[in-house]
């Protein structure tokens, strides 16, 4: 590869480089070739109806159906069901227009791998289905697809369950790059790059039934424009784990746990794990608030599961680096109780370590912070944080009589940083 700037310029600015080592184009020879059951590679004729006489023929015939390198027109959505799809690879296999869906009642044993879905939404009317990839899929996989330009990147909603998706690129979304919709089970959202959604880049929303047993891990996500890196709307015993966040720019940060948008309550754990925050902590343009790169929200219920968090990193915050909220007007009615905080490490905060702003308990254990703009602890509620004792070098509570607030003291830590904070 040679970047080469313009004739006579006097400096290049690049802002943004994505690099690929691209494999050589994938050919399946022994699959149901859509070209020739009518499908147009030059992108001149509508490929939708070829697409499904190719579908209907693999699955008699136990064949994966494979897509040849070209840019193929779709103007309507692909139903699928039972069948694998295949193209040359995201660099080489273009579907242009519409997407690929479930059926109504739900598919089974979809594969999709090695395609771009290449949209051209301009704006969001939630009512349209114009997503890449949606529906209910089963027991299915989808790997390595380019989808960018659509409303969402993938919208499932359930029931459904033991679905991977994993090494995607999501890139350019007016909403979502992902949301599990509804009683999405045991289903791995692994290895995947997504950057600059109008909505929650990956989300999971239990709004009629819950979401259960599922894993985001090892996601890339960077640049959600509106809402959040990773967001969690109720749900039974998720993991998010060994994510990289970056970059959240409004009304929502790196990573959400809410009770909000008429999700069920949270219940059985939740574990959020070994995940990095970089450049989080929003401003909240409608409340006029400083949110924290991990924000919990008590909104319309209260937020009382088994909840860890554990391992993370929380890197150059630009306000808060963890935050307890909830909603003014149900500031004393709904609580947020039962999180275990553990192994955490701050680097910078614009303001605090940790802002509780609801009713409610935790527990914080091996906590370190170093940067700290303000205060370690701003307790704005009546948040009944357990006692710490008097150890040099603990957060502990001031006197009522004083400020309200919690205030930490320097102490050396590991690599002898005299600005450096812990709070036990």
């Amino acid at each position: 590869m040679r970047l080469t700037a313009s004739a006579g310029a006097a400096w290049t600015v690049v802002d943004l480089l994505d690099s690929e080592l691209v494999a050589p184009p994938r050919v399946l020879p022994f699959a149901a070739n859509a070209v020739l059951f009518g499908a147009d590679p030059a992108g001149r004729r509508d490929s939708a109806d070829a697409l499904d006489r190719a579908i209907d023929f693999a699955r008699r015939a136990h064949l994966k159906v494979y897509l040849p390198p070209g840019t193929y027109q779709v103007n309507r959505d692909v139903l699928v069901d039972d069948v694998t799809i295949e193209g040359a690879g995201s660099w080489y296999t273009i579907v242009k227009g519409h997407g690929v869906y479930g059926k109504a009642e739900g598919s089974h044993d979809v594969h999709l791998a090695r395609l771009a879905i290449e949209g051209d939404v301009r704006e969001r009317v939630d009512t349209d289905q114009v997503n890449a990839v949606g529906g209910a899929f089963s027991d299915s996989t989808v790997d390595s697809l380019y989808l960018h330009h659509t409303k969402v990147g993938l919208w499932f909603d359930g029931p459904m369950s033991r679905t991977r998706i994993t090494n995607n690129v999501i890139a350019d979304q007016i909403a979502d790059g992902l949301n599990f919709h509804t009683e999405v089970t045991d289903s791995v959202v692994a290895n995947n790059f997504l950057r600059n959604t109008g909505d929650d880049c990956l989300a999971m929303w239990s709004e009629k039934a819950q979401d259960a047993r599922n894993t985001f891990d090892h996601n890339t996500v960077q640049t959600p424009v509106l809402a959040n890196g990773i967001a969690l709307c109720g749900g039974v015993d998720n993991v998010v784990s060994a994510n990289l966040v970056a970059d959240p720019i409004r009304e929502g940060s790196a990573i959400q746990v809410g009770s909000r948008f008429g999700a069920e309550p949270f219940g059985g754990g939740l574990r959020i794990a070994d995940n990095t925050t970089v450049r989080a902590g929003t401003f909240e343009l409608n409340w006029k608030i400083r949110l924290g790169a991990i924000w919990f929200y008590a909104r319309e219920k209260d937020i009382a599961a088994d909840i860890a968090v554990t391992g993370d990193h929380f890197l150059d915050n630009t306000y808060n680096a963890i935050m307890l909220v909830s909603d003014f007007p149900v500031k004393d009615k709904y609580s947020i109780g039962g999180l275990r905080f553990a192994d955490l490490r701050v680097d910078g905060t614009g303001t605090s370590v940790l802002s509780a702003r609801s009713v409610g308990s935790a527990s914080f254990r091996n906590v370190a912070a170093r940067g700290v703009g303000a205060v370690g602890v701003n307790n704005c509620g009546s948040f009944n944080f357990p006692p710490t004792g008097q150890r040099r070098g603990c957060c502990r509570t001031r006197s009522p009589a004083t400020t309200g607030r919690r205030s930490c003291h320097p102490r050396r830590v590991r690599g002898g940083d005299r600005n450096a904070k812990r709070c036990e």
